[in-house]
């Protein structure tokens, strides 16, 4: 005759197990969610920030900021993504244990190690994803960066006037100001320029400006309705002329050609040209999905607390061993780059080594729990 209750006993518990799994996945994912987006809000308003300086300065272009913020976003993706899953799965855990959801997970004969699956379900896209960003995506934004910095820095002195903005020449022979800019309509308003011809201190002011190109190429800003005064103020030759049309040629710059950076680099050709630099920067796209599935198992042992304790030192401990990871992972891709240190111990080293000391936790964790209740027994 069959036995019916152990049958029934076993659909209970995997039909338990299952709604767990899927209960645990989906708090994953809110919590994932919402780290990521807290930490992206910071970079972007860091960035925004530092770009928006920039154009106060006069060192980058207004239309510039929207792209570049949007490539620099790109670029720190895979970090942002590889924390977010490290602290959304420390964040759940850690409230399991604060809510003894835990002891009865435990209790019901679900150990620490039975934690691994939900977590993997949860991590593997995410570390798919990461990969997809660091191996295709963020050498992509970062070459694609260097370019239109480039080409803003390409364009002519007339073209990089920012209304409201003090701008020298690239020759520092000149400086532009002017108060409004069409620049539908090409023309610049309560135009400011001070100049040095012919060893002579000038300056003209003019109630609009336009910028013509002759059939030959020679570029013109087109001064209309102004005033030139030259000379110092009280010397004999001091002169102050009005003008209806004043042409000023605009020397063109050279294009800009970006010097070779292993960063950009299509993942392709550091592999074609396994250089210790170009093996370095593999190392460390490689690293970024590799750090981030064992961190996603590191949380596991890391999330504990006695809700009798303090709640937050494991928080503490969590941030110090990420820390530590990142930190050693940058130094062990610069010893690969100067020779130091062999391709392979450079990228597998720090790895195998973070998986002994999560191997060791588990361990741990599990030795504890079992000598507790051997003792409550």
């Amino acid at each position: 005759m069959p036995d019916y209750p152990q049958t029934s006993r076993i659909k209970s518990k995997l039909f338990h197990s299952t709604l767990f799994q899927r209960a645990l996945v989906l708090e994953f994912i809110g919590n994932g969610l919402l780290v990521f987006a807290t930490l992206l809000g910071i970079v972007v308003i860091s960035q925004l920030i530092r770009f928006l300086g920039e154009a106060v300065s006069g060192k980058l272009a207004v239309d510039g900021v929207l792209a570049l913020l949007g490539f620099s976003a790109l670029n720190y993706l895979p970090v942002l993504l590889s924390l977010s899953l490290f602290i959304s799965i420390l964040l759940t855990l850690s409230r399991c244990y604060r809510d003894s959801e835990m002891v009865v997970w435990f209790c019901a004969g679900i150990g620490l190690t039975r934690w691994i699956r939900p977590v993997l379900w949860y991590a593997m896209p995410v570390v798919l994803l990461i990969a997809l960003l660091s191996l295709v995506l963020s050498p992509w934004a970062l070459k694609k960066a260097d370019e239109y910095k480039n080409k803003l820095e390409s364009r002519d002195e007339v073209s990089k006037i920012t209304p409201g903005v003090f701008r020298e020449s690239g020759q520092s022979d000149r400086v532009y100001f002017v108060e409004s800019a069409d620049v539908v309509g090409g023309r610049i308003g309560n135009v400011f320029v001070r100049s040095v011809q012919n060893a002579q201190l000038g300056t003209m002011v003019a109630r609009e400006g336009i910028q013509e190109i002759l059939p030959n190429g020679d570029r013109f800003l087109v001064l209309l309705n102004g005033t030139r005064y030259e000379g110092t103020p009280g010397a004999r030759d001091y002169r102050i002329v009005e003008f209806e049309r004043y042409a000023m040629r605009i020397d063109s710059v050279a294009a800009k050609q970006s010097l070779p950076n292993v960063r950009t680099l299509p993942t392709e050709a550091l592999w074609r040209h396994p250089t210790t630099w170009n093996l370095s920067e593999l190392e460390w796209r490689l690293g970024l999905p590799i750090s981030a599935a064992v961190l996603a198992l590191l949380a596991i042992s890391l999330s504990y607390v006695n809700p009798r304790a303090g709640r937050s030192l494991n928080m503490v401990l969590a941030m110090v061993l990420y820390m530590l990871y990142s930190n050693m992972i940058s130094v062990t891709n610069a010893w690969v780059g100067q020779g130091k240190l062999s391709p392979g111990i450079g990228l597998w080293g720090i790895h195998a080594l973070m998986l002994l000391i999560t191997a060791l936790l588990f361990y741990w964790r599990m030795t504890l729990f079992s000598m507790r209740r051997i003792f409550k027994k």
